[in-house]
């Protein structure tokens, strides 16, 4: 399966708690539910389409929590992201958990989260999903296993919080796939990975 991720950002690159104020305050953090007012109908069809693709999901521990607290209670079956959701495996990567209530959840990453996930990717299938879990996203990207990435970057800079990019990350170059921009303001860029970055220079030559 290719593994996909769909990230919200800021402008500063901040990605913690987007939909709402308690997702996480670790850090003292205030601003949570920052993507909320960007929440337009464009955003929520380009959604819809990312959820149209998937075949199973791969999340981190505190955004399968708050998933876990919400969806389950959406029972529409015509609902695009809820009938996905509830019915397509979940697989956690969690060293703390010893068990997931939803319907469809595997813990995986207690021995070997690297493997785990490298194992789930060889399986048959078309997506593997990743919504959030950024840090959980930052240790794939050290290992060169995130093939796609939608990055959704809303017009607001916060000026702290959990940042997607951190220093110290794998030097990583990707081609700009797809680009669209939604009424409310939101750039919405994917992108799929590409080896190395090259470098060169600006300078003229002599």
């Amino acid at each position: 399966m290719k593994l996909t991720l769909t990230q919200f950002v800021t402008l500063d690159g901040v990605y913690q708690a987007p939909g709402g104020p308690d997702e996480d305050t670790s850090g003292g953090f205030e601003h949570g539910g920052w993507s909320v007012p960007y929440g337009d109908e464009d955003f929520g069809t380009f959604m819809n389409e990312v959820f149209d693709r998937v075949d199973a999901f791969l999340l981190g521990r505190r955004t399968y929590d708050i998933f876990a607290s919400y969806w389950p209670k959406i029972t529409d079956p015509a609902d695009p992201v809820a009938s996905k959701l509830n019915a397509l495996p979940k697989y956690v990567a969690t060293t703390t958990l010893t068990s997931g209530d939803w319907q469809g959840t595997e813990l995986i990453g207690r021995d070997d989260l690297i493997k785990d996930v490298s194992a789930l990717k060889d399986r048959p299938g078309g997506e593997l999903q990743m919504h959030g879990s950024g840090a959980l996203a930052q240790s794939l990207f050290a290992h060169d296993l995130i093939d796609t990435v939608h990055l959704l970057t809303f017009p607001v800079v916060l000026g702290t919080g959990k940042r997607l990019f951190a220093d110290g990350g794998l030097p990583t170059a990707f081609r700009l796939a797809g680009f669209r921009t939604t009424a409310a303001g939101v750039v919405i860029g994917t992108y799929e990975r590409e080896g190395r970055p090259t470098y060169g220079s600006y300078a003229l030559e002599e």
